[in-house]
């Protein structure tokens, strides 16, 4: 749609150019991108036709005199880096629609930053397989990831966040219910249309286990993997930015945790365990807890045995003993792993709160 209606030939006429714009009904969205055949040369808005207008053009001049010719782009030669960044810079500045094109120019598609917000290359596996037991009677008839809160089923948060970062090839890995998850997916998902696979556990195989059951690790790149019953706010771009930055084999993200001990603790010296020589009252140590999302380098996952129970953290240690490359990424906002009737309850206030902000807004 946005491909049809935002784009003009350059030897259109301005007057031409005003109606196509008066058919935009979103503000966001009123540039039209100019049109040498397939190639693109230029955007045009109502602002360029104004310009146009005051310098001495008429409603019949074409659109080649008043376009401009210096605009954002992606190309398909630009390295993922450069492409997050170009997004990344075009978010910033408020431009809504950035052209896509080949090594010779010609128009591959329009990207429609108020829906999607960047281009992950990235595959994605979402874990819906367990039983939910802590949250039972809830999770009696309904599997966890399809629980509701605010209205929406936990796992639809995900697949929209997701989605919403430009991964496109999502696959849920199913085993306690899978039939209802199955069905949930059967259509298309949300405004974007897209194909959620889903491929089911005939035994329990882990944390991890079913990606085996998947195609995703075919090829060299990377795959995010992570729970589905999470309600996070991360920033799946900046996550990706480390795994690349980092040359990190496998990327955990994390939580801050501290522990607060009550009491006075006592030091001694590393030489002389009876003598003591520090106390230290009521201490706060910080850790960092993992938070079930995970970026892999494709070869790693290949490394996960069919049929095969295995949990993420088994994985994750065989890597480090071979000598991977393990970072972490702190999480800058909100993370509640929905898996008790208080997470539950903490889920849904918080997804109310939000939803009256953006009431607001």
């Amino acid at each position: 749609m946005i491909t049809e209606t935002n784009t003009i030939a350059e030897t259109a006429s301005l007057i031409d150019a005003l109606g196509r714009l008066n058919l935009l009904t979103d503000r966001a969205h009123m540039t039209l991108f100019v049109l040498d055949g397939t190639h693109v040369t230029g955007t045009l808005t109502d602002g360029d036709i104004r310009r146009g207008l005051l310098q001495g053009l008429t409603l019949e001049s074409s659109v080649a005199e008043a376009c401009c010719r210096k605009f954002r782009h992606l190309s398909l030669a630009d390295s993922p880096r450069r492409r997050i960044e170009i997004l990344r810079e075009c978010r910033e500045k408020g431009i809504a629609l950035v052209p896509e094109i080949d090594a010779d120019g010609a128009l591959v598609r329009i990207i429609d930053l108020t829906s999607t917000h960047t281009l992950l290359p990235l595959r994605a596996v979402l874990m819906a397989g367990g039983k939910g037991e802590r949250l039972r009677p809830l999770t009696l008839d309904t599997p966890k990831p399809l629980l509701q809160i605010e209205g929406k089923a936990i796992i639809d948060y995900n697949i929209e966040a997701l989605a919403a970062a430009g991964i496109r090839d999502i696959t849920v890995c199913t085993r306690y219910l899978a039939e209802q998850i199955e069905a949930h997916f059967a259509s298309p998902f949300g405004p974007r249309a897209l194909r959620v696979k889903c491929v089911r556990e005939r035994e329990p195989l882990g944390t991890i286990g079913a990606v085996a059951l998947t195609t995703v690790a075919l090829d060299d790149g990377d795959t995010l993997v992570m729970n589905s019953d999470l309600l996070t706010s991360i920033s799946y771009e900046d996550l990706y930015l480390r795994h690349i930055d980092t040359g990190a084999d496998i990327t955990i993200a994390t939580v801050p945790f501290q522990v607060s001990v009550p009491f006075a603790i006592l030091s001694f010296d590393p030489a002389d365990s009876e003598r003591v020589v520090a106390l230290e009252e009521k201490p706060t140590y910080s850790h960092y807890a993992n938070a079930g999302i995970y970026i892999f380098n494709n070869r790693i996952l290949r490394r996960i045995a069919p049929a095969t129970r295995t949990d993420a953290t088994d994985l994750i240690e065989q890597a480090i003993a071979e000598g991977a490359r393990v970072c972490h990424y702190t999480i800058k906002g909100t993370w509640i792993d929905v898996g008790s009737p208080t997470d539950f309850r903490q889920a849904s206030e918080l997804m109310k709160h939000h939803r009256a902000m953006d009431s607001r807004t």
